[in-house]
């Protein structure tokens, strides 16, 4: 009988569920919303029992669509975003939170009040800290921890489990503890490579000697591949929560961005058969946005997460450059513009989302995507809401916009939105030369995630990098590398090589950049490094005497 394998994706804002056949063809999608608090002084904050919840009504709805029964489902597959749960010893939800409510039990990645943990961490030069790119993020999961220790002792001490949140998932549904390499490598300081695993004179460095103490129990013991099959499968309560049967297989997990990326970079180049993953980048662009590429050796990149051995594809060294507020920052742009209500309801009368609605018109005018970019000849935007994750791993970087007049209209909005993704992309470029300087060398870039469907985003960011932009042919590459995890575990695939060829392809490419537009984008980038230096030079003004 067929297999069908289904892929939940857990994001910022939503869950999805994907169901696919063995060849990768989705056949299926649904998504629900999750809850998130947002509180002064960069706290955000979620439920993990919300969150599966979601998970669950993604999943049944998905199965729905799809009209295909339980028992044809061979396997399922959890990511996430690198968001902190924290459980008491029963496994209920523990709060992090100010508010004492003990159902906000997660610290999402982009909550910042352990940027101070972050420093100090920074300053004690570990050699653990040249495998992420010489400085830690407050966005990574020891930061969050010994601000818990600092500041909710009691949280802390009377923690159970603390897992990343794509980890909590695959215990949510099989009981296992096992965690993924994936996770622990690329957000809890885990040296995967040589046997280092965890280190003790790390931990202890940073203030958290209690997880040498115990011999890690609340973090992890038993760390595995991405896609390796979880105990018995799903229990009898997860599977009547999700509507599937017992013991469907589940494959260990990955970080959000990292299922995009499988499910994206090692795809079939219908045009030659290549699947050389050395040779690609992966781009996935959400709420964040997550810059991956992978070789055969080492490289260390100054400012640039990494490099992680086997933290994406098995065997193979992982180099993760970052930008915290990527699709957040432009909805942040369109927000604050005095004309995005009107833009908002001729969309709706249109019948489509902002985003699209001013891609159109923006296309049309500028007679194409290329061009499009002229449009903001005269509005510049250095998009860095919430710090610089890469590659100058500068958390307290803030957004610069010049050249904004009084204009109110619907063209006004339009210009600050291509401005805001060309800023965008002269920070991807700033990172992909950041690669080269160090060794890691790509000739094409695979897009996913929500912004990827955009040929205005593809565009643009192929004019300036000077990378072939391709798409995956699947619509959901991150649901498709969720989905694949459960096809390793269910045994379709031997590992997640083989899956990737099988199971995804490369689809649509950008076009050629012109010189004219080549050179446009070279002078625009001359006044985005002006709007960093006045950023950089603000901030070291105000501190003097303070």
């Amino acid at each position: 009988m067929p297999r069908a394998y289904i892929g939940v994706d857990v994001g910022t804002n939503s869950t999805r569920a994907g169901v696919f056949d063995e060849a990768g063809t989705l056949l299926a999608t649904a998504k629900h919303p999750i809850r998130i608090w947002h509180e002064a002084g960069d706290v955000v904050e979620q439920s993990s029992q919300d969150i599966w919840d979601a998970c669950t009504a993604s999943v049944r709805a998905a199965m729905a669509e799809a009209t295909i029964a339980p028992d044809s489902v061979g396997g399922i597959g959890f990511d996430a975003t690198c968001s902190l749960v924290v459980l008491d010893r029963q496994g209920e939800p523990l709060t992090i939170s100010a508010s004492g409510d003990r159902q906000r039990n997660v610290i999402v990645w982009m909550d910042h009040r352990a940027t101070a943990e972050a420093r100090l961490i920074n300053e004690t030069g570990d050699a653990v800290l040249r495998y992420v790119g010489g400085s830690i993020s407050p966005e990574m999961e020891m930061p969050k921890l010994l601000w818990l220790k600092r500041h909710m002792r009691v949280s802390f001490d009377t923690a159970g489990h603390f897992f990343d949140l794509a980890d909590y998932l695959t215990w949510r549904a099989t009981g296992s503890l096992q965690r993924s390499t994936c996770t622990v490598t690329c957000k809890w300081n885990y040296l995967a490579h040589d046997g280092g695993g965890w280190s003790a004179p790390f931990f202890k460095r940073i203030g958290l000697s209690d997880f040498v103490n115990e011999k890690y129990a609340r973090i992890g013991t038993e760390i595995v591949a991405p896609g390796t099959r979880l105990g018995a499968g799903l229990t009898g309560t997860a599977a009547a929560d999700l509507g599937l049967s017992p013991s469907t297989p589940v494959g260990a997990s990955l970080i959000d961005a990292h299922a995009g990326g499988i499910g994206a970079i090692g795809g079939r180049d219908e045009s030659d058969g290549a699947t050389d993953v050395s040779d690609r980048l992966a781009y996935i662009m959400g709420t964040s946005a997550c810059i991956m590429a992978t070789t055969k050796e080492p490289c260390f990149v100054p400012g640039v997460w990494g490099p992680y051995y086997s933290g994406m594809v098995p065997n193979f060294w992982l180099n993760e450059g970052g930008q915290s507020a990527a699709g957040a920052a432009i909805d942040h742009l369109l927000k604050s513009h005095p004309g995005h209500a009107e833009a908002s309801a001729a969309a709706r009368r249109e019948g489509l989302d902002l985003i699209e609605f001013l891609e159109r018109r923006i296309i049309a005018r500028a007679g194409g995507a290329s061009r499009a970019a002229l449009l903001a000849r005269d509005v510049h935007v250095l998009p860095e809401f919430i710090g610089n994750r890469s590659p100058y791993a500068d958390p307290d970087t803030r957004a610069v916009i010049a050249g904004l007049d009084l204009d109110t209209g619907i063209a006004s909005m339009e210009r600050l939105f291509v401005a805001g993704l060309c800023g965008l992309a002269y920070g991807l470029a700033e990172v992909i030369e950041a690669f080269a300087a160090h060794g890691v060398h790509s000739s094409i870039m695979i897009m996913g995630g929500g912004a990827s469907r955009s040929p205005l985003v593809r565009q643009i960011m192929a004019d300036t990098t000077g990378l072939t932009v391709a798409l995956p042919q699947t619509t959901e590459p991150v649901l498709l590398g969720a989905a694949m995890l459960g096809a390793v575990a269910g045994g379709a695939y031997a590992s997640i090589g083989e899956t990737m060829a099988k199971m995804s392809a490369l689809g649509r490419k950008s076009e050629p950049t012109t010189p004219d537009i080549a050179a446009f984008h070279a002078r625009k980038r001359g006044v985005y490094r002006l709007l960093r230096e006045v950023d950089r030079g603000s901030r070291a003004a105000m501190r003097v005497g303070v």
